[in-house]
């Protein structure tokens, strides 16, 4: 069973590297939500299964992408629209803290929820950013 679980590992890291070699800006940040929505159902099991471990691992992984998200938004052409991003992610960040504290799946579900929505926003970018420009910036995140 191990011997398995480490084979779909290296088959996922590759899948990734994969995807991210040929992904533009867009691509990537919706990447990075894929990632943070699969991060939180992997907790939500862990909990469920009472594996506290593995659950802290996954609201952990979350996080990192969360702030990563964060980190990467730009002031400067994302206006108010960034900062209304920064203080979400603040609060997203906090609430995820406390579903590790506390095994708190209602936290998750709403920190879920939330990144869903934006990540289904970030469903419509390609089609408002000219393929040139995608490939070069992302709008609201810095380069």
């Amino acid at each position: 069973m191990r011997i398995n679980h480490k084979a779909l590992e290296s088959y996922g890291a590759v899948k990734v590297v994969t995807g991210v070699s040929g992904a533009n800006s867009v691509q990537l940040i919706q990447m990075l939500f894929d990632g943070l929505l699969e991060s939180l159902s992997t907790a939500k099991g862990h909990i469920t299964h009472k594996d506290i471990v593995e659950k802290s691992k996954a609201l952990s992984r979350a996080g990192r992408i969360i702030l990563g998200l964060q980190n990467a938004l730009d002031f400067e052409k994302g206006g108010e629209l960034a900062t209304n991003l920064n203080e979400l992610y603040t609060y997203v960040t906090r609430r995820v803290l406390h579903a590790n504290m506390h095994n708190d799946l209602a936290a998750i579900d709403e920190v879920y929820g939330l990144m869903s929505e934006i990540r289904q926003a970030w469903e419509t970018v390609p089609a408002l950013v000219s393929p040139a420009q995608s490939s070069m910036q992302r709008p609201m995140y810095a380069n």
